[in-house]
């Protein structure tokens, strides 16, 4: 990846559009379409080759719009929300759509599930069946916690936005903490996404070094995070492109981390 160049995969964006259901909890409401076609032409025009949807929190089960853009797009992968009681010919209809793993939002919701319960742990286990993963965004504190289920259960695990430190604490906090030994262990990944949405520039590079330090970019991924929630007057995807040179300067982990890692995780298949 040269500085005229583009990363290959984009691991986390959005499509949704306005009249679509909100949950009662939704913390955004969408001021336009966020169409798939619409994210095509912005792949296009920046010359990403792939991309994975990251199912939106704001629309909980509804994951209809998703996965009919997974069928019209063979380019892109998904991730989706799913009640624990889903069957396992439902999940192996949505693998055929193109559906990748589940996603566990953690944050703003009324009532976070637990994932020990003996539901979660028979969702988690048909998960692992699967061969898919969980896809999370978890406030730090219960960051330990979550990571442990996950494992325990033998899922990959793939956590969003740096794993969003605390804004006091940063890196030496215990959720990230947590996260660095996940990722030496070998079964979890985190996406470089959304350091518009951290507390400074700054924050958003050191997080990311001491990522690179742990890892060597092994178990990391880059993203946009488009449209760009509540930033969307903010944010240009060409920044968030920037921001990747910024935060890895060396061309050939770029390649590994916006290339080689999540066409392994998401498109080997």
């Amino acid at each position: 990846m040269t500085e005229t160049d583009t990363p290959l995969v984009d691991t986390h964006f959005h499509v949704y559009l306005k009249d679509m259901p909100l949950t009662s909890w939704a913390w955004h409401h969408p001021p336009e379409d966020a169409s798939a076609e619409r994210f095509i032409e912005v792949m296009d025009q920046h010359g990403i080759g792939f991309g994975v949807i990251a199912a939106a929190s704001l629309h909980g089960q509804y994951n209809d719009y998703v996965i009919r853009s997974l069928r019209r797009h063979k380019r892109l992968r998904g991730t989706v929300f799913v009640q624990p009681e889903t069957d396992m010919y439902t999940l192996e209809r949505m693998k055929a759509d193109g559906v990748v793993g589940i996603r566990l939002f953690f944050r703003r919701v009324p009532d976070p599930p637990d994932l020990r319960s003996p539901e979660y742990r028979l969702l988690l286990r048909r998960v692992r069946d699967l061969d898919w993963h969980v896809h999370t965004l978890v406030s730090s504190p219960m960051l330990p916690e979550v990571i442990e289920a996950v494992e325990g259960a033998g899922v990959k695990l793939v956590i969003d936005h740096f794993g969003k430190p605390d804004e006091t604490l940063g890196v030496n906090c215990p959720g990230f903490k947590a996260l660095l030994a996940a990722v030496e262990r070998g079964r979890t990944w985190v996406k470089m996404s959304g350091g518009f949405r951290m507390p400074s520039p700054e924050s958003a590079r050191s997080t990311a070094q001491t990522l690179l330090r742990v890892s060597g970019g092994e178990r990391l991924m880059w993203a946009s995070d488009w449209p760009f929630a509540a930033f969307e007057d903010r944010v240009s995807y060409a920044q968030t492109i920037a921001d990747l040179r910024d935060w890895v300067p060396d061309a050939a982990t770029r390649r590994l981390i916006a290339g080689e890692t999540p066409m392994r995780l998401y498109f080997s298949a």
